[in-house]
């Protein structure tokens, strides 16, 4: 297991991350993702210890909070071994006071996670969306606060746009508050749309991408071929509407060419998948979930070798997209490329 700091902070992580999204088993949506114990999820992270891995990402909306008690619980005498990640803003429940990042839900999310996470402090913070309602000013004056009381160690932000990020941390910067370190992203060999403006802002602005849902969904873990139904049991039987949309063609293209790759080094697909992520420019972390062992020890088989240059090559090729506008210019012609050289 390799370590690296998130973006420019001081905040050293391990390459992959443990994500919790299946502890608890609360409410249809994340039911279907899992419904881990205590001790099941105690054995998951002494296997996680073992191989190295010090991230553990939880939210307070991953079954309504159960995550982040099952979590702490699991930790409990053994909290300062790991580095804990969880992220608010999300609705808790239908009260209009319960949605977003103000103060006043800001302050009492945060003590709520403490009290499920059995925690003194939250080594990283993140808005898991963008409130548009709640002024940058407002939230990030009380995040500056919660790191003065000691609650917070770093911030971060999830599923923002370029633009969102920029104006968080141009008002940090003027105002000298902490500037957010991570941004929690999708990427993936199916789902690459961060490289095009994301990726260079976090190279440019020191924010560290920790990827979230790096096998595409579940459509990348090896069990889905051409013309074949969802296998039984997969959660994208209940959750794939919710999800990052994919073309069949390219999803196909796609596996087929990680089988390839997979039987020519004896690695897994799911293994190729997170393997090709983690060379990728920015990447802090890369987010691994496992409702079973089995699972997770083949997640950790991604880490301790690389894929070499022609491998490397042809999985950049077979999941490339044509890039919006004002992104496409940069990467189809060749002034525009000499202005402004995509990072991949």
């Amino acid at each position: 297991m390799e370590y690296r700091r998130v973006g420019d902070s001081g905040l050293v992580v391990s390459e992959l991350a443990f994500g919790t999204a299946t502890f608890g088993g609360v409410g249809e949506f994340f039911g279907a993702w899992g419904a881990t114990d205590v001790t099941e999820a105690r054995r998951l992270i002494d296997i996680c210890r073992d191989a190295g891995v010090t991230l553990l990402d939880t939210a307070d909306v991953y079954s309504q909070g159960r995550s982040e008690e099952v979590l702490g619980a699991a930790i409990r005498g053994r909290r300062d071994d790991f580095v804990l990640s969880t992220k608010a803003a999300l609705p808790m429940s239908d009260r209009p006071d319960d949605v977003g990042v103000s103060r006043s839900r800001l302050l009492r999310v945060v003590d709520d996670a403490l009290r499920r996470l059995g925690t003194d402090h939250i080594d990283l913070f993140s808005l898991h969306g963008f409130d548009a309602s709640t002024p940058v000013d407002e939230v990030l004056a009380t995040l500056d606060s919660l790191v003065a009381a000691g609650k917070i160690r770093y911030t971060g932000v999830s599923n923002f746009s370029g633009w969102q990020v920029m104006q968080s941390l141009a008002h940090a910067d003027r105002d000298r508050r902490p500037r957010h370190i991570a941004h929690q992203v999708y990427y993936s060999l199916v789902g690459r749309d961060y490289e095009w403006e994301l990726m260079p802002l976090g190279a440019a602005e020191g924010v560290g991408a920790i990827v979230w849902s790096p096998l595409g969904w579940g459509r990348l873990t090896g069990k889905i071929t051409a013309g074949q139904p969802i296998p039984p049991g997969s959660r994208l039987h209940t959750t794939a509407d919710a999800g990052p949309p994919v073309d069949d063609d390219l999803l196909h293209e796609v596996i087929d060419t990680l089988t390839d790759i997979a039987a020519e080094t004896g690695r897994t697909v799911p293994q190729i998948a997170l393997n090709w992520l983690l060379r990728r420019p920015t990447v802090s972390s890369v987010i691994v979930g496992a409702r079973t062992e089995a699972q997770l020890l083949d997640n950790l088989g991604a880490v301790g070798w690389e894929l070499d240059a022609e491998q490397i090559r042809r999985l950049d090729h077979v999941s490339a997209v044509e890039a919006p506008y004002p992104y496409f210019p940069y990467r189809r012609q060749e002034g525009f490329a000499r202005l402004s050289p995509p990072m991949v």
